[in-house]
């Protein structure tokens, strides 16, 4: 017989409990993910999860000491570059699960919204990553190998969750095309096709996902790069608001008679005498599909000559509440540099296929939904990243835990073997020591029972 390696796949004590309040296995299993033989999606995918809190990637985790009670690279990668696992419908489910539990914790007059917005995901050094393209960096006018990595999240202005995303490349500037013999019939075929797609056409499709899923929200929020009429008429027509902020651009906006661009429109408006200094003008306009709007304009913070223009289809709201519902959108930024700088993500694996670039992300995702959680569930003031690296801290702690744990049961064993008198002796002095033990090493052994 040969002895079966047993499966190190440890959680952090800390997020144990998020990780069973939120169902993370059980929405894995829902969205079909399943295998034949071999080790579980389930196993797999917690291996994954976990990898990021040892401070290694896959080579020098196989190659640390403790290396032969994981499995091989090869059956990870297997399992991430599957094209039948329906990443999307995991993560939806995952998504919609938490902020049902967020909701029970927020009033009912606060405001939820939508974020819409992309960043980079660069992968600059790669040459044969499939749908490789490339784009331009607006912040720093540079261009980068890569893909738009465009994001729906929700948030209630307190904690943000994300829902959707897609990975976009380009027909123009593609480097590597799609991969020959895909079956169109899988769930990584979708995203395939998505990825050519324009962005506004991407996310109506992503809200119709997220509202299909029993997510709610009043408003969408989105940076100047979305605000257009298109596709503000499109989120109009899903019983959704708009608020965005506007660049001076061609678009021109209809003042009675008058088609204004954004600059004339600024100086038609009417001054706002508040006690918010930083809010300028405020006016009432349409948009060229007829579409009711109201601009507000604020001081450039940076360059107090300077403003800003931000407008919201809902006529109802004043000048302040425009303000304050829109702040919400940095929630979004928020989310994308702890991703990229603490959750590894574009980092922790170099795989060639989309679908490994898909799973990866999703993954680094789901990291961060568990961090939010834990972080709305706490009551100190701990940001994401100072609990990030307390759970790292737990994982170094495990190891030794397990060797303790394994340790109590050889000498449980050996007590077994002995005649009644020494046996009786072993559990007591044991049972003695355990009770003596600090209460935080006690919480590592909770099965354990020393009683004859």
């Amino acid at each position: 017989m040969i002895e079966q390696t047993q499966q190190n796949n440890q959680l952090p004590a800390e997020i144990k409990m998020a990780w069973k309040e939120l169902k993370v296995l059980h929405h894995l299993k829902t969205a079909g993910f399943k295998k034949n033989f071999g080790f579980t999606c389930s196993y797999l995918f917690q291996l994954v999860f976990v990898l990021l809190f040892h401070h290694k990637n896959w080579f020098r985790l196989l190659e640390s000491k403790k290396g032969e009670m994981f499995p091989g690279k090869d059956t990870v990668y297997r399992f991430l570059n599957h094209s039948g696992y329906a990443w999307r419908r995991f993560l939806t489910l995952l998504s919609c699960s938490t902020i049902d539990k967020v909701q029970t914790l927020t009033s009912m007059h606060r405001v939820s919204v939508f974020v819409v917005d992309d960043s980079m995901f660069e992968r600059n050094r790669s040459k044969a990553v499939e749908m490789l393209s490339r784009f331009k960096d607006h912040a720093t006018g540079c261009y980068y190998k890569g893909f738009r990595m465009l994001t729906l999240g929700w948030s209630d202005g307190h904690t943000f969750i994300p829902v959707d995303f897609s990975l976009l490349a380009s027909l123009k500037s593609q480097i590597n095309g799609m991969m020959e013999g895909i079956d169109k019939r899988t769930s990584g075929y979708k995203p395939r096709l998505e990825a050519l797609l324009p962005a506004p056409e991407v996310i109506p499709a992503m809200i119709d996902r997220a509202i299909q899923s029993g997510m709610s929200a009043s408003y969408v929020l989105m940076d100047s790069w979305f605000t257009h009429a298109p596709l503000i008429q499109s989120v109009r027509a899903r019983d959704l608001d708009v608020i965005g902020m506007v660049k001076a651009d061609n678009k021109r906006y209809l003042v009675g008679q008058r088609r204004l661009s954004l600059q004339e429109l600024y100086h038609t408006a009417t001054p706002v005498r508040r006690k918010k200094k930083g809010i300028l003008r405020s006016i009432h306009t349409e948009l060229s599909p007829g579409i009711p709007v109201i601009m507000v304009f604020v001081r450039h913070r940076s360059n107090k000559k300077q403003w800003l223009a931000i407008l919201c289809t809902d006529c109802s709201l004043t000048e302040e509440e425009v303000i304050k519902i829109y702040s919400i959108r940095w929630d979004i930024e928020v989310f994308f540099k702890c991703a990229k700088s603490l959750l590894r993500l574009q980092k922790e694996s170099q795989g060639r296929s989309y679908d490994l670039l898909i799973s990866h992300t999703t993954i680094v995702f789901s990291r961060y939904i568990l961090l939010a959680w834990q972080h709305r569930q706490s009551t100190d003031q701990r940001t994401l990243g100072g609990l990030f690296h307390l759970l790292c801290d737990e994982v170094s702690q495990l190891d030794w835990a397990v060797a303790l744990k394994q340790l109590i049961d050889l000498i449980e064993d050996i007590a077994q073997k002995a005649n009644k008198k020494i046996t009786k002796l072993i559990k007591t002095q044991l049972q003695q020591w355990i009770m003596g033990l600090p209460s935080y090493i006690k919480g590592y052994l909770p099965n354990l029972s020393c009683e004859s």
